[in-house]
C-alpha cells in the first residue's frame, strides 16, 4: 500500500514539469539564441541600459516623410484650373469707354469663373481661352482681343480662390471641408492649422495622408516633434485626423494586469510600472521586466549593430527590452525609457514563485501520505 502510494507521488512528481503560469520564464525570453539573434527566433532582445536610451531618444522616426518624400508640389500650380476664381479690371483713357463707370479714367470689374470648357468670359472680348495659363498669360490675352474695341485698354486680372487645386480635411478637427490650396510651399501642419486644428490633444490624434495610391499615418506631435515628417501638400490630397488614446498593457507578476491609458504626453517606464501597483512581491522577478514593442529597423541596426545583417528589410521589428531592477541603476533607467502606444509591459514570475506552485499542488497529495502511513503503522 505504501509502495503504491509513494509511486503515484513520484508520477506527480514528474508529471508537474510544467506548471500553470501568467506567462514565460525570464530564462525563455533570454536564452542564448535569441541573444544571439539567431534565425530561430521572431524577436530582438536589448537590454536596457543608458546608451541605448540616448541611441532611442536621438532616434527621428521619418518613415512617413519617406513615404511622401519628393511626392507633391508643396501648393497650387502657377497656372490657372477650372473652378478658379478671377477678378478682371479693365481701365480705359476715356470716361466714354465701353467699360467706363463715369469717373477720371473709369475702370470696369468683372468677376469670373473659369468653366468646365476652361474659358471665361469677357464682355466684347467674347470667350477667353484660361485654363493652362499663368495670371499674367491671360492678361494679355485679354487686353489683345480688346484692342480696337475699348479705349486704350488696360488690363489686371486677380486670381482670388483657387478651386482647381484644393485639399480635402475632415475627422477630428474644428472645421472639416474642402479648402484650395495657395500658390506659396504649403505643408501638411499649415492645412491642418487652416482646418481650425484638432480637436483633441496632439499626442492622442493621428494623421492620415492619402495621395494616390500612397497612404501613410503618423502622430500629429511628430510633425512637430520631427519637421521633416510636415511634409508638401499637393492637390487632391486627403487628411484625416483620428482620436486614437495611447495605451499600454500590463501583465505578469504586477498587482494589477490591465489595460492602461496615457494620461499625459510622456509617460516613463517607471511611472507605468506604479500606475499598476509595481511589482508583486510574492512572485515578481525584479531581473525579468520586460518590454514587447515593434521598433523600425533602423534604430535596431543602431541597438544591435552585431546582427544588422541577419535582420529582415521590413519597417518593423519585433524588440523584447530588459530591465533589472535588482541592480539600483535599474531604477535610473526606468525613469527616463519613454513608453508608447501599445507597448506589452511583462514582469516574470521568479524561480521560487514555480516551486510556491509546485507545493502547493503537491501538498494535498503528502498530506495524503502521511494520513496512509499513519493507518498502515
Amino acid at each position: 500500500m505504501r509502495f503504491s502510494v509513494v509511486a503515484a507521488l513520484c508520477l506527480t512528481l514528474g508529471a508537474c514539469g510544467a506548471l500553470p503560469s501568467e506567462g514565460p520564464a525570464a530564462i525563455s525570453i533570454t536564452s542564448d539564441e535569441v541573444e544571439a539573434g539567431s534565425s530561430a527566433s521572431d524577436y530582438t532582445f536589448i537590454p536596457i541600459s543608458k546608451q541605448n536610451i540616448e541611441a532611442i531618444k536621438g532616434y527621428r522616426p521619418l518613415a512617413f516623410a519617406n513615404q511622401f518624400r519628393g511626392v507633391g508640389a508643396g501648393g497650387a500650380s502657377t497656372l490657372l484650373g477650372v473652378g478658379d476664381t478671377l477678378m478682371v479690371s479693365i481701365w480705359e483713357a476715356s470716361q466714354d469707354g465701353l467699360f467706363s463707370s463715369g469717373g477720371k479714367g473709369g475702370a470696369g470689374q468683372i468677376p469670373a469663373v473659369i468653366d468646365e470648357t476652361g474659358y471665361i468670359f469677357v464682355p466684347y472680348a467674347g470667350r477667353v481661352r484660361a485654363a493652362g495659363l499663368s495670371v499674367e498669360a491671360l492678361r494679355q490675352s485679354i487686353q489683345k482681343e480688346l484692342v480696337g474695341k475699348a479705349v486704350e485698354p488696360q488690363v489686371l486680372v486677380t486670381l482670388g480662390e483657387k478651386l482647381s487645386a484644393t485639399a480635402v480635411v475632415v475627422g477630428d478637427v474644428m472645421k472639416p471641408g474642402v479648402y484650395p490650396l495657395p500658390l506659396r510651399d504649403t505643408r501638411l501642419l499649415d492645412i491642418v492649422a487652416t482646418a481650425g486644428g484638432s480637436r483633441q490633444a496632439t499626442y492622442e490624434t493621428e494623421v492620415t495622408l492619402k495621395r494616390g495610391n500612397r497612404s501613410g499615418t503618423t502622430r500629429l506631435e511628430q510633425l512637430i516633434d520631427f519637421p521633416e515628417n510636415n511634409v508638401r501638400i499637393a492637390p487632391g490630397d486627403n487628411i484625416l485626423l483620428s482620436h486614437h488614446p495611447r495605451t499600454f498593457s500590463a501583465f505578469g507578476a504586477v498587482k494589477s494586469s490591465q489595460l492602461v491609458p496615457f494620461k499625459t504626453k510622456g509617460v516613463t517606464l517607471a511611472e507605468a510600472l506604479a500606475t499598476v501597483g509595481g511589482l508583486n512581491d510574492n512572485k515578481a522577478d525584479a531581473a525579468g521586466i520586460f518590454l514587447f514593442r515593434y521598433e523600425d529597423t533602423n534604430l535596431v541596426r543602431n541597438l544591435r549593430p552585431e546582427i544588422a545583417q541577419s535582420m529582415s528589410p521590413h519597417q518593423t521589428v519585433p524588440v523584447v527590452y530588459r530591465l533589472d531592477l535588482r541592480d539600483p541603476s535599474g531604477f535610473f533607467l526606468a525613469r527616463f525609457f519613454e513608453m508608447r502606444d501599445k507597448d506589452i509591459l511583462y514582469v516574470a514570475n521568479h524561480p521560487t514563485a514555480e516551486l510556491g506552485k509546485f507545493l502547493q499542488i503537491i501538498a494535498p497529495l503528502l498530506s495524503n501520505v502521511a494520513t496512509v502511513n499513519n493507518l498502515t503503522d
